[in-house]
């Protein structure tokens, strides 16, 4: 059977799909790519029966079309991160075995001496694709499609396989839930090795039949002016890109800054996720752009989970309520459910949740319980909206006894008049367990002291909350996805 997504693209031909710097770019013309791609990557094979194909392109019409087209070979994509350092990608490469790379002229240097290395065969974007077209295998929903590699805050990343059935489940669930049409028009500034640009922005896009704006890469100044122009109706970007937007918002003239605003009234939503959004950012940006930022939870592992609504009341600081298709539950140590308003981890049930960790059935069985996969965060219902705790690891800290959320200490602490930005971590101590220490960035030309800054958070948290140990930093360690890597922090205030 063909793709549901390739069916669903048939029926949208004439329609506009894609649009970079390069030009626009129908949905016959990822269809007619995608068929050249995939047949120049089965060269004399009937079906790629699920090889490994990793790609490193830009975002953009190839890298589409190239995702695409690996789907239509019967291969499983393998994106890799345009800005990871050669080590990071051949561990990818290695990892998942592939049988070949993709790559963009521009990364020619750093990844055809892996593939020859390891006597893979290398493709670049640049090489000529076939006039005749191959007969494309028919595909099962069933077949691995995609292999993600976690963030991996602990230990080495591991590979995320979804199926297409699972992608699908992951799309449709948003499609309903945020009412994606046709008529949508998205500026994608997120990068294409993770879930939230591939499925949240990418595919939900191109099912729906509607036009997706893709930048190279992300710019300030080229974002405001794209929602200047008034013709978008979706954005969804992480908490770190609205910081820089409210930056270059104020730094705007007051008609740039009325134009901009203007731009932003004109969008049906805007979205938020991937890392938790302080409670200040949501406020100012809501001051700026006349909305309410629809914040949601999800992951790697299983796509969305839940979400604020579309329609009706958003609440700063939760994450709303399960999406379509998905069921959600809180459970204690033992696995046992939680009472309402009890902290718990959350646990996930659906058909978007992922197939198995790449050749790690050990991980893959150790985070299943019962056929609910469990996600290591920890959340309380209020209101009948979840509020996330944090990670049951590095966001939760056991001290003197306590069980401490480094995440709402981390919103207090950035209400200080002097910080800017900071992130809270338990530090291993003999007499505490651990203690609650904190690296800050200030803002220029500002000092702070641990005793002020304990005198000031004293009177706001309970004193096992307030920080131990303070470290000035000019800035936090971050993965590529701009979230800050704990075990980073730790490492620093050690």
């Amino acid at each position: 059977m063909n793709l549901p997504l390739i069916t669903r693209a048939e029926e949208h031909n004439e329609r506009t799909a894609i649009i970079t710097d390069a030009g626009a770019f129908t949905y016959q013309d990822l269809l007619y790519f995608s068929s050249q791609i995939a047949t120049s990557l089965l060269q004399n094979v009937e079906d790629l029966a699920e090889q490994r194909v990793a790609f490193l392109i830009p975002a953009g019409f190839e890298y589409v079309a190239t995702q695409w087209g690996i789907w239509r070979a019967g291969g499983v994509a393998v994106p890799l991160c345009i800005v990871h350092p050669r080590p990071e990608l051949e561990y990818v490469i290695k990892n998942c075995g592939a049988s070949m790379i993709i790559a963009h002229p521009q990364f020619e240097d750093i990844l055809r001496p892996i593939a020859t290395e390891h006597n893979l065969r290398f493709i670049l974007t640049s090489d000529p694709l076939p006039n005749h077209l191959a007969r494309l295998p028919k595909i099962d929903m069933t077949r691995r499609a995609l292999i993600l590699y976690t963030s991996g805050t602990t230990g080495k990343p591991k590979g995320v396989v979804t199926t297409h059935h699972n992608i699908q489940a992951q799309v449709t669930s948003l499609i309903t839930a945020w009412e994606w049409t046709s008529s949508d028009r998205i500026l994608h500034v997120l990068p294409l090795h993770h879930i939230h640009g591939i499925i949240n922005v990418l595919t939900c896009a191109l099912w729906a039949g509607a036009e997706c704006y893709m930048l190279s890469k992300f710019d300030a100044e080229v974002v405001w002016n794209r929602i200047c122009n008034g013709d978008l109706t979706l954005f969804m970007a992480v908490p770190t890109i609205y910081v820089k937007l409210i930056a270059a918002w104020e730094n705007a003239s007051s008609e740039r800054q009325q134009s901009m605003t203007a731009g932003c009234a004109k969008m049906r939503l805007m979205v938020s996720g991937s890392a938790a959004l302080p409670v200040q950012v949501l406020e100012k940006w809501q001051k700026i752009s006349g909305h309410f930022l629809l914040e949601r939870y999800g992951m790697t592992e299983i796509g969305m989970a839940l979400s604020n609504p579309l329609h009706g009341q958003r609440h700063s600081g939760y994450v709303g309520q399960p999406l379509p298709q998905v069921e959600v539950r809180l459970v204690d140590e033992n696995g046992e459910l939680v009472p309402p308003e009890t902290p718990g981890e959350i646990q996930v049930k659906s058909p978007g949740v992922f197939l198995e960790y790449w050749q790690n059935p050990q991980a893959t069985a150790k985070t299943f319980q019962d056929g609910w996969f469990c996600t290591g965060d920890l959340a309380v219902v209020e209101n009948g909206n979840y509020r996330i705790l944090g990670r049951m690891s590095v966001d939760i800290i056991k001290t003197g006894g306590y069980k401490v959320s480094a995440l709402e200490i981390e919103e207090v602490l950035r209400n200080h008049p002097d910080i800017q930005e900071c992130a809270v971590v338990g530090v291993a101590d003999a007499e505490w367990g651990e203690r609650v220490c904190a690296a800050l960035v200030l803002h220029p030309q500002r000092q702070l002291t641990l005793e002020s800054l304990r005198s000031w958070a004293k009177e706001q948290l309970a004193v096992y909350k307030v920080p131990t140990k303070i470290l000035i930093v000019e800035e936090l360690p971050r993965n590529a996805m701009g979230k800050v890597t704990k075990p980073k922090v730790v490492e620093l205030l050690r």
